[in-house]
């Protein structure tokens, strides 16, 4: 007896789930739709917080900021699990190839004394800055209101300790295999006092309540450091001799573009939104000029153990960065 295997198209009943056709309309909706969309729950909470009786478990008062509809935000770069992931070790993958060139070529081998001062005094102890940051994009992801916004909160707080890891390979790679110099650095974090302002700034936005301010204020210290390590510093070390340090540091400076993203389609939600729109653009602009003076200290402390290493003139770009910034975000508020 002989049979024939043939193929046979079961066309399904409803292209997506009902909450998706009432949003989007009666057609296939993406993985990312349909992993994010409304999945937060909304009703039939068993329990209160016990140290916050007077809210629900989730809550969209957990925050001055706030969205009529929390999933008029999506994130541009459509992150679930699986592109995520995929994303993500590719930049590990890319990082860890570059960091085989410079170790099989002893590139840290000829780098100039400063700027090996210059990478264990103001480059390494910034693992613990990525440290600080997971735990405040952590809280975010607990207390924000929407799918949409935890996951990406969610995966900026993998992202940092992920950034983290990349800054430890650096000084192990550094110190020839040897944790020494991570020690230094952490003891620096500590005790270092250019280093002070930098992480007072990280341990005051633990302890503030209003998560999404806290995401906000953290934004503003990234904007100068990222700019400032990664951009600028990038360009001096290739005319300076560490050209190490920029290859290593391209990777960090590609992870940020990537992460501005979702925060910028974040802001423009807010201050777009129908309803809250005006009252989201007062809480920014207010936000903004408390923090803003703050974290310029904080990252000027952290030019100045740049500038003592090698004089790369870190300070006084901060100063540039800092009110470029202001400017730029005033007339983004202002429109």
């Amino acid at each position: 007896m002989q049979y024939e295997l043939r193929t046979q198209s079961i066309d399904p009943l409803r292209p997506t789930f009902t909450n998706l056709q009432k949003r989007y309309g009666d057609k296939p909706a993406t993985r990312y739709q349909e992993g994010t969309i409304d999945v937060q729950a909304v009703e039939h909470f068993h329990f209160r917080p016990v140290w916050d009786a007077e809210r629900e478990i989730y809550d969209e008062r957990f925050s001055a900021l706030k969205l009529s509809d929390p999933y008029s935000f999506t994130d541009p770069r459509q992150y679930y699990y699986a592109p995520y992931v995929t994303a993500r070790s590719q930049l590990f993958d890319g990082f860890a190839k570059t960091l085989d060139y410079v170790e099989s070529r002893g590139l840290f081998a000829s780098l100039p004394d400063a700027w090996r001062t210059l990478a264990v005094n103001g480059l390494l102890p910034l693992r613990h800055y990525e440290g600080a940051a997971q735990m405040i994009c952590s809280e975010g992801a607990r207390f924000a209101y929407g799918t949409t916004i935890e996951q990406c909160l969610s995966f900026a707080a993998f992202d940092r300790i992920g950034n983290a890891q990349l800054l430890s390979r650096i000084g192990l790679a550094l110190g020839d295999g040897s944790a020494q110099l991570l020690s230094e650095a952490r003891t620096r974090w500590l005790e270092a006092d250019e280093l002070q302002p930098l992480r007072r700034y990280c341990e005051e936005l633990l302890v503030e309540t209003d998560w999404a301010v806290a995401a906000v204020a953290l934004d503003l210290t990234d904007r100068l450091i990222y700019q400032l390590i990664y951009q600028y510093l990038d360009q001096r070390a290739l005319v300076g001799g560490a050209s190490a340090l920029s290859l290593l540091g391209q990777h960090l400076g590609d992870w940020y573009a990537d992460n501005r993203r979702w925060l910028d389609a974040l802001l423009q939600a807010w201050t777009a939104d129908p309803e809250h729109g005006a009252s989201n653009t007062q809480v920014l602009h207010s936000t903004v000029e408390a923090w803003l003076p703050a974290a310029t200290g904080a990252v000027k402390g952290l030019a100045s153990a740049l500038d003592a290493a090698a004089d790369v003139g870190a300070g006084e770009r901060v100063d540039v960065l800092s009110a470029e910034l202001g400017q730029q975000l005033s007339e983004e508020f202002a429109k």
